[in-house]
Protein backbone atom coordinates (compact mmCIF):
# COMPACT_ATOMS: atom_id res chain seq x y z
CA UNK A 1 0.00 0.00 0.00
CA UNK A 2 2.78 2.88 0.50
CA UNK A 3 4.66 1.81 -2.44
CA UNK A 4 1.63 2.34 -4.23
CA UNK A 5 0.78 5.74 -2.54
CA UNK A 6 4.24 7.06 -2.97
CA UNK A 7 4.11 6.31 -6.88
CA UNK A 8 0.97 7.85 -6.95
CA UNK A 9 2.81 11.16 -5.17
CA UNK A 10 5.48 10.69 -7.43
CA UNK A 11 3.63 11.09 -11.10
CA UNK A 12 1.24 13.67 -9.90
CA UNK A 13 1.22 17.37 -11.71
CA UNK A 14 0.94 20.08 -9.17
CA UNK A 15 0.27 23.15 -11.50
CA UNK A 16 2.36 26.51 -10.55
CA UNK A 17 0.52 29.73 -10.43
CA UNK A 18 2.22 32.54 -12.35
CA UNK A 19 3.92 34.11 -8.82
CA UNK A 20 5.48 31.14 -8.03
CA UNK A 21 2.54 29.35 -5.71
CA UNK A 22 0.83 26.50 -6.12
CA UNK A 23 -2.71 26.36 -6.37
CA UNK A 24 -4.87 24.98 -3.92
CA UNK A 25 -6.32 21.50 -5.50
CA UNK A 26 -8.53 19.04 -4.17
CA UNK A 27 -6.32 16.48 -3.81
CA UNK A 28 -3.61 18.57 -1.87
CA UNK A 29 -5.39 17.28 1.46
CA UNK A 30 -5.44 13.63 0.66
CA UNK A 31 -2.22 13.80 -0.35
CA UNK A 32 -0.83 15.13 2.77
CA UNK A 33 -2.76 12.29 5.02
CA UNK A 34 -1.24 9.55 2.62
CA UNK A 35 1.61 11.20 3.47
CA UNK A 36 1.72 11.03 6.94
CA UNK A 37 -0.08 7.70 7.00
CA UNK A 38 3.27 6.52 5.13
CA UNK A 39 5.36 8.31 7.68
CA UNK A 40 3.42 6.75 10.59
CA UNK A 41 3.89 2.90 9.05
CA UNK A 42 7.07 3.43 7.67
CA UNK A 43 10.33 1.36 9.46
CA UNK A 44 11.37 2.54 12.56
CA UNK A 45 15.01 4.28 12.00
CA UNK A 46 16.29 3.22 15.00
CA UNK A 47 15.57 -0.66 14.32
CA UNK A 48 16.80 -0.07 10.96
CA UNK A 49 20.09 -2.93 10.01
CA UNK A 50 23.23 -2.39 8.03
CA UNK A 51 24.00 -4.84 5.52
CA UNK A 52 27.60 -5.73 5.17
CA UNK A 53 27.74 -8.44 2.33
CA UNK A 54 25.41 -6.27 -0.34
CA UNK A 55 22.34 -6.82 -1.69
CA UNK A 56 21.49 -10.65 -0.92
CA UNK A 57 24.11 -11.00 1.89
CA UNK A 58 23.53 -13.36 4.70
CA UNK A 59 22.23 -12.49 7.73
CA UNK A 60 25.32 -12.69 9.40
CA UNK A 61 26.25 -9.40 8.31
CA UNK A 62 23.44 -7.84 9.87
CA UNK A 63 24.24 -5.10 12.38
CA UNK A 64 21.23 -3.74 14.36
CA UNK A 65 21.93 0.01 14.75
CA UNK A 66 19.99 -0.12 17.86
CA UNK A 67 22.57 -1.32 19.42
CA UNK A 68 25.41 1.40 18.43
CA UNK A 69 25.85 3.94 20.74
CA UNK A 70 27.85 7.26 20.74
CA UNK A 71 30.78 7.93 23.04
CA UNK A 72 28.51 10.42 25.45
CA UNK A 73 25.82 7.96 25.80
CA UNK A 74 27.65 5.46 28.10
CA UNK A 75 26.08 5.31 31.60
CA UNK A 76 27.78 6.70 34.40
CA UNK A 77 29.97 3.83 36.35
CA UNK A 78 28.41 2.77 39.57
CA UNK A 79 29.85 4.28 42.37
CA UNK A 80 31.69 2.02 45.50
CA UNK A 81 28.89 0.35 47.96
CA UNK A 82 27.87 2.80 50.80
CA UNK A 83 30.50 1.68 53.78
CA UNK A 84 32.44 -0.35 51.28
CA UNK A 85 35.69 2.29 51.84
CA UNK A 86 35.39 1.99 55.66
CA UNK A 87 35.04 -2.00 55.71
CA UNK A 88 38.57 -1.90 53.61
CA UNK A 89 39.61 0.69 55.89
CA UNK A 90 39.36 -1.54 58.95
CA UNK A 91 40.55 -5.47 57.58
CA UNK A 92 43.67 -3.27 56.54
CA UNK A 93 43.56 -2.18 59.85
CA UNK A 94 42.79 -5.51 61.33
CA UNK A 95 45.71 -6.95 59.24
CA UNK A 96 48.50 -4.07 60.42
CA UNK A 97 47.36 -4.61 63.78
CA UNK A 98 48.17 -8.76 63.06
CA UNK A 99 51.63 -8.04 62.07
CA UNK A 100 52.41 -5.56 64.57
CA UNK A 101 51.31 -7.61 67.25
CA UNK A 102 53.76 -10.87 65.18
CA UNK A 103 56.53 -8.64 64.77
CA UNK A 104 57.17 -7.57 68.46
CA UNK A 105 56.27 -11.20 69.79
CA UNK A 106 58.71 -12.47 67.50
CA UNK A 107 61.24 -9.64 68.46
CA UNK A 108 60.63 -10.32 72.46
CA UNK A 109 61.20 -14.28 72.16
CA UNK A 110 64.53 -13.95 69.80
CA UNK A 111 65.57 -11.73 71.83
CA UNK A 112 64.64 -14.16 75.32
CA UNK A 113 66.35 -17.11 73.50
CA UNK A 114 69.23 -15.17 72.38
CA UNK A 115 69.98 -14.14 75.92
CA UNK A 116 69.65 -17.66 77.37
CA UNK A 117 71.87 -19.59 74.86
CA UNK A 118 74.70 -16.32 75.76
CA UNK A 119 73.98 -17.08 79.30
CA UNK A 120 72.69 -13.34 80.36
CA UNK A 121 68.70 -14.48 80.96
CA UNK A 122 66.61 -16.26 83.42
CA UNK A 123 64.46 -18.94 82.09
CA UNK A 124 61.83 -20.87 83.90
CA UNK A 125 62.46 -24.07 84.51
CA UNK A 126 60.46 -27.43 85.81
CA UNK A 127 62.97 -29.93 86.96
CA UNK A 128 60.32 -32.98 87.24
CA UNK A 129 58.83 -32.36 84.07
CA UNK A 130 62.02 -31.58 81.85
CA UNK A 131 63.29 -34.59 82.81
CA UNK A 132 60.40 -36.31 81.98
CA UNK A 133 60.50 -34.77 78.33
CA UNK A 134 64.05 -35.43 77.97
CA UNK A 135 63.40 -39.38 78.62
CA UNK A 136 60.31 -39.44 76.62
CA UNK A 137 62.94 -38.30 73.43
CA UNK A 138 65.39 -40.90 74.44
CA UNK A 139 62.81 -43.54 74.76
CA UNK A 140 61.47 -42.37 71.28
CA UNK A 141 64.91 -42.45 69.54
CA UNK A 142 65.01 -46.29 71.23
CA UNK A 143 62.12 -47.40 70.16
CA UNK A 144 62.49 -46.29 66.83
CA UNK A 145 65.64 -48.16 66.48
CA UNK A 146 63.80 -51.57 67.74
CA UNK A 147 61.40 -50.27 65.24
CA UNK A 148 63.83 -50.17 62.54
CA UNK A 149 65.33 -53.64 62.63
CA UNK A 150 62.03 -55.54 63.01
CA UNK A 151 60.77 -53.87 59.86
CA UNK A 152 64.71 -55.54 58.17
CA UNK A 153 63.82 -58.66 60.14
CA UNK A 154 60.22 -58.57 58.29
CA UNK A 155 62.37 -58.10 55.19
CA UNK A 156 64.54 -60.88 55.58
CA UNK A 157 61.66 -63.34 56.90
CA UNK A 158 59.87 -62.42 53.62
CA UNK A 159 62.63 -63.41 51.46
CA UNK A 160 63.46 -66.26 53.25
CA UNK A 161 59.64 -67.96 52.95
CA UNK A 162 60.06 -66.80 48.92
CA UNK A 163 63.08 -69.05 48.94
CA UNK A 164 61.88 -71.47 50.51
CA UNK A 165 58.56 -71.93 48.24
CA UNK A 166 60.77 -71.74 44.95
CA UNK A 167 63.03 -74.47 46.61
CA UNK A 168 59.60 -76.80 47.61
CA UNK A 169 58.48 -75.93 43.98
CA UNK A 170 62.34 -77.27 42.56
CA UNK A 171 62.13 -80.13 44.98
CA UNK A 172 58.59 -81.12 44.18
CA UNK A 173 59.34 -81.19 40.06
CA UNK A 174 62.35 -83.24 40.41
CA UNK A 175 61.03 -85.61 42.65
CA UNK A 176 58.53 -86.02 39.76
CA UNK A 177 61.18 -86.21 36.97
CA UNK A 178 63.91 -88.30 38.46
CA UNK A 179 62.25 -91.47 39.46
CA UNK A 180 65.40 -93.12 41.34
CA UNK A 181 65.42 -89.86 43.40
CA UNK A 182 61.64 -89.37 44.01
CA UNK A 183 61.51 -90.06 47.64
CA UNK A 184 64.67 -87.86 48.26
CA UNK A 185 63.20 -84.94 46.44
CA UNK A 186 59.77 -85.65 47.50
CA UNK A 187 60.14 -85.71 51.64
CA UNK A 188 62.65 -82.20 51.17
CA UNK A 189 59.77 -80.99 48.83
CA UNK A 190 57.73 -81.23 51.94
CA UNK A 191 60.04 -80.28 54.42
CA UNK A 192 60.18 -76.75 52.36
CA UNK A 193 56.77 -76.49 52.09
CA UNK A 194 55.93 -76.63 56.25
CA UNK A 195 58.80 -74.54 56.61
CA UNK A 196 57.32 -71.67 54.12
CA UNK A 197 53.92 -72.46 55.75
CA UNK A 198 55.60 -71.67 59.15
CA UNK A 199 57.32 -69.07 57.84
CA UNK A 200 54.19 -67.48 56.83
CA UNK A 201 52.57 -67.55 59.94
CA UNK A 202 56.06 -66.12 62.26
CA UNK A 203 55.73 -63.11 59.11
CA UNK A 204 52.31 -62.73 60.35
CA UNK A 205 53.26 -62.13 63.61
CA UNK A 206 56.43 -60.08 63.10
CA UNK A 207 53.97 -57.55 60.78
CA UNK A 208 51.56 -57.09 63.61
CA UNK A 209 54.58 -56.67 66.20
CA UNK A 210 55.80 -53.61 63.70
CA UNK A 211 52.36 -51.95 63.03
CA UNK A 212 52.17 -51.57 66.53
CA UNK A 213 55.34 -50.07 67.70
CA UNK A 214 55.08 -48.17 64.39
CA UNK A 215 51.70 -46.39 65.91
CA UNK A 216 53.59 -46.26 69.76
CA UNK A 217 56.20 -44.34 68.27
CA UNK A 218 55.00 -42.54 65.19
CA UNK A 219 51.52 -41.31 66.75
CA UNK A 220 51.22 -41.74 70.08
CA UNK A 221 54.54 -40.27 71.06
CA UNK A 222 54.93 -37.71 68.26
CA UNK A 223 51.33 -36.25 69.71
CA UNK A 224 52.84 -35.83 72.73
CA UNK A 225 55.78 -34.42 71.23
CA UNK A 226 53.51 -31.85 69.49
CA UNK A 227 52.07 -30.73 72.78
CA UNK A 228 55.39 -30.27 74.29
CA UNK A 229 56.40 -28.59 71.64
CA UNK A 230 53.69 -26.51 72.22
CA UNK A 231 54.78 -26.06 75.91
CA UNK A 232 58.25 -25.00 75.38
CA UNK A 233 57.15 -22.37 72.92
CA UNK A 234 54.78 -20.73 75.29
CA UNK A 235 57.68 -21.17 77.88
CA UNK A 236 60.00 -18.69 75.87
CA UNK A 237 56.58 -16.35 75.46
CA UNK A 238 56.24 -16.39 78.89
CA UNK A 239 59.78 -15.81 80.03
CA UNK A 240 60.35 -13.15 77.33
CA UNK A 241 57.16 -11.30 79.06
CA UNK A 242 58.16 -11.64 82.29
CA UNK A 243 61.58 -10.02 81.45
CA UNK A 244 60.09 -7.06 79.42
CA UNK A 245 57.70 -6.54 82.76
CA UNK A 246 60.50 -6.88 84.86
CA UNK A 247 62.45 -4.20 82.95
CA UNK A 248 59.51 -1.75 83.01
CA UNK A 249 59.14 -2.17 86.58
CA UNK A 250 62.17 -0.62 87.38
CA UNK A 251 62.26 2.29 84.97
CA UNK A 252 61.01 5.79 86.09
CA UNK A 253 57.20 5.89 86.73
CA UNK A 254 55.65 8.79 84.45
CA UNK A 255 52.43 9.00 83.08
CA UNK A 256 53.35 6.75 79.53
CA UNK A 257 55.19 4.37 81.74
CA UNK A 258 51.98 3.39 83.96
CA UNK A 259 50.21 2.69 81.22
CA UNK A 260 52.90 0.37 79.05
CA UNK A 261 53.30 -1.18 82.64
CA UNK A 262 49.58 -2.03 83.02
CA UNK A 263 49.54 -3.50 79.40
CA UNK A 264 52.72 -5.35 80.22
CA UNK A 265 50.84 -6.87 83.16
CA UNK A 266 47.99 -7.37 81.07
CA UNK A 267 49.89 -9.45 78.32
CA UNK A 268 52.20 -10.80 80.93
CA UNK A 269 49.13 -12.02 82.64
CA UNK A 270 47.74 -13.84 79.30
CA UNK A 271 51.20 -15.55 78.49
CA UNK A 272 51.40 -17.10 82.08
CA UNK A 273 47.70 -18.49 81.78
CA UNK A 274 49.10 -19.96 78.35
CA UNK A 275 51.92 -21.83 80.11
CA UNK A 276 50.66 -22.92 83.10
CA UNK A 277 47.60 -24.47 80.74
CA UNK A 278 49.96 -26.45 78.67
CA UNK A 279 52.58 -27.43 81.30
CA UNK A 280 49.25 -29.33 82.83
CA UNK A 281 48.85 -30.70 79.77
CA UNK A 282 52.32 -31.78 78.92
CA UNK A 283 52.25 -33.54 82.35
CA UNK A 284 48.62 -35.46 81.52
CA UNK A 285 49.85 -36.46 78.14
CA UNK A 286 53.09 -38.11 79.83
CA UNK A 287 51.28 -39.86 82.68
CA UNK A 288 48.90 -41.39 79.73
CA UNK A 289 51.61 -42.23 77.19
CA UNK A 290 53.35 -44.57 80.54
CA UNK A 291 50.88 -46.23 81.03
CA UNK A 292 49.91 -46.74 77.03
CA UNK A 293 52.95 -47.88 76.35
CA UNK A 294 53.73 -50.28 79.01
CA UNK A 295 50.22 -51.77 78.01
CA UNK A 296 51.03 -52.09 74.55
CA UNK A 297 54.64 -52.88 75.04
CA UNK A 298 53.68 -56.01 77.23
CA UNK A 299 51.52 -57.46 74.68
CA UNK A 300 53.33 -56.91 71.84
CA UNK A 301 56.46 -58.25 73.49
CA UNK A 302 54.46 -61.17 74.37
CA UNK A 303 53.57 -61.89 71.02
CA UNK A 304 57.22 -61.84 69.60
CA UNK A 305 58.40 -64.10 72.35
CA UNK A 306 56.05 -66.77 71.44
CA UNK A 307 55.99 -66.88 67.64
CA UNK A 308 59.88 -66.61 67.64
CA UNK A 309 59.95 -69.59 69.78
CA UNK A 310 57.26 -71.65 68.69
CA UNK A 311 59.07 -70.75 65.31
CA UNK A 312 62.86 -72.03 65.65
CA UNK A 313 61.85 -74.89 67.58
CA UNK A 314 59.44 -75.91 64.96
CA UNK A 315 56.03 -76.10 66.81
CA UNK A 316 53.51 -75.39 64.28
CA UNK A 317 50.52 -75.98 66.83
CA UNK A 318 51.65 -73.44 69.34
CA UNK A 319 52.95 -71.02 66.36
CA UNK A 320 49.57 -71.10 65.03
CA UNK A 321 47.85 -70.62 68.85
CA UNK A 322 49.97 -67.85 68.96
CA UNK A 323 48.40 -65.65 66.40
CA UNK A 324 44.70 -67.20 67.60
CA UNK A 325 45.60 -65.70 70.89
CA UNK A 326 45.94 -62.31 69.40
CA UNK A 327 43.44 -62.48 66.77
CA UNK A 328 45.93 -61.90 63.96
CA UNK A 329 45.18 -62.84 60.37
CA UNK A 330 47.72 -64.05 58.22
CA UNK A 331 48.26 -61.18 55.57
CA UNK A 332 51.95 -61.29 53.76
CA UNK A 333 53.52 -58.36 52.24
CA UNK A 334 52.13 -57.27 48.67
CA UNK A 335 49.93 -60.38 48.68
CA UNK A 336 47.22 -60.19 46.69
CA UNK A 337 46.25 -63.49 45.52
CA UNK A 338 45.82 -66.50 47.43
CA UNK A 339 49.02 -68.46 49.22
CA UNK A 340 50.31 -71.29 47.04
CA UNK A 341 49.76 -73.55 49.93
CA UNK A 342 46.12 -72.40 50.07
CA UNK A 343 46.09 -73.37 46.23
CA UNK A 344 47.31 -77.25 46.76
Amino acid sequence: MSDGILSKAATMEIPISSNGDTSSLPEDDGLEQDLQQVMVSGPNLNETSIVSGGYGGTAEGIIPTGTIKGPGLHPPPPGPPAGGEEVVRGIAVEKFDIVKKWGINTYKCTKQLLSERFGRGSRTVDLELETQIELLRETKRKYESVLHLARALTAHLYSLVQTQHALGDAFADLSQKSPELQEEFGYNAETQKLLCKNGETLLGAVNFFVSSINTLVNKTMEDTLMTVKQYETARLEYDAYRTDLEELSMGPRDAGAVSRLDAAQSQFQSHKDKYEKLRADVAIKLKFLEENKIKVMHKQLLLFHNAISAYFAGNQQQLEQTLKQFNIKLKTPGAEKPSWLEEQ
